[in-house]
């Protein structure tokens, strides 16, 4: 028997009502990741007075939805998905438009309290697209709660879930104490999500749902290079922590030139905050290739000196975590010695989920 649409819970307010089922925008639910109210458009990363302020390129890689996500609880057996790209590239040449493009679905598993992979949005056309993201029905199941995450290198217009019409559906838990300010992400490409084959598979999102911990992931493609009006700007947030991982787009004279600033720019705003530098990856076949092993020596010889002049300088709460043992030790985490693939990234969750649990307890 269909539901009556009146019936949902209250918040959905723009549910509406096709046939078998219940079309229900993600805004009702929360979507997670967003930082900032005001923004030009909703899903944007800054916001709108970021314009003009940030480098034109930074401002844009800011539309982007990397990070975002939306968890609600239902016990429905089937789910559909409906999402609206913002920007016609679907994909890149070494990316897949599953992750430039396309959602990820996980389910807390009741027994193990842990996120699992159970669907994926894959879209086929720009703009609109709809799938059936978790298709065929999984077993009948009391509620159980989800998680759905938007595009890495795209933006969204709209997103909405298709739920059938006699399911139940409810927002999720909020989190609490802590968990209810997320960790806090700055960086380049790498963190931005290139190049995972589903959006929940960039390094942030992974160590996100290790810790069951919301994320902002503040990567910029090619533009992280950590420059004081993006400081500014990740100053204004209250994050349970900021980790700041932008080498790879910065060689060493400007690790040394513009990281004090930055450091010192969100240290002054949240003092008992903590704050974790990462080293730049060690890049694959570097052994092979001195121009490649000189660049990241280099760079993480800067870092290491600003580190410590902070901390002699009077910076508390401040990390530094080795780039040596990110990506693993025999060349196969990457898809162009740089970009990590889906295993380079859950080696680099590995690496830094313990340092960030530890400044988090």
């Amino acid at each position: 028997m269909k539901q009556d649409i009146q019936q949902l819970d209250k918040n959905f307010q723009s549910a509406t009502n096709e046939g078998e089922l219940n079309w229900i925008d993600i805004r009702d639910f929360g979507v997670e990741g967003r930082a900032y109210d005001d923004t030009k458009s909703f899903y944007d990363r800054f916001p709108a007075r970021a314009e003009g302020v940030v480098r034109d390129p930074v401002w844009n890689l800011s539309l982007h939805s990397a990070g975002m996500s939306v968890r609600f609880v239902t016990n429905a057996t089937t789910l559909s998905a409906r999402w609206t790209l913002r920007f016609e590239s679907l994909q890149m040449s070494h990316m897949p438009s599953s992750g430039v493009s396309g959602l990820d679905l996980y389910i807390r598993d009741r027994e193990l309290n842990q996120w699992r992979w159970i669907g994926a949005g894959i879209p086929e056309k720009y703009p609109d697209n709809e799938v059936a993201i978790l298709t065929p029905e999984r077993a009948p199941a009391e509620e159980d709660e989800f998680m759905l995450y938007l595009p890495l290198y795209n933006g969204v217009e709209s997103v909405k879930i298709g739920f059938p019409a006699d399911a139940a559906v409810k927002p999720a838990p909020a989190y609490e104490g802590a968990k209810a300010k997320p960790i806090l992400f700055y960086g380049t490409s790498i963190l931005h999500g290139g190049c995972a084959s589903r959006p929940g598979l960039a390094y942030p999102s992974i160590i996100g749902r290790k810790l069951d911990w919301p994320i902002y992931n503040f990567g910029f493609s090619g533009n992280g290079q950590i420059e004081p009006e993006t400081a500014d700007l990740l100053a204004e947030l209250d994050p349970a922590a900021y980790l700041i991982d932008p080498l790879p787009n910065n060689e060493a004279n400007g690790v040394r030139e513009r990281m004090p600033t930055f450091v010192r720019k969100l240290h002054a705003a949240h003092p008992q905050t903590p704050i974790v530098l990462v080293e730049n990856i060690t890049y694959q076949a570097a052994k092979y290739i001195p121009a490649r092993r000189e660049r990241y020596t280099q760079s993480n010889q800067a870092l290491r000196e600003v580190f410590s002049e902070l901390v002699t300088s009077g910076v508390t709460n401040l990390r530094l975590l080795s780039g040596e043992r990110l990506l693993g030790e025999d060349c196969e985490g990457t898809v162009d010695g740089t970009h990590p693939n889906d295993l380079g990234f859950m080696r680099m969750a590995e690496a830094i989920e313990p340092i960030l649990r530890e400044v988090l307890a």
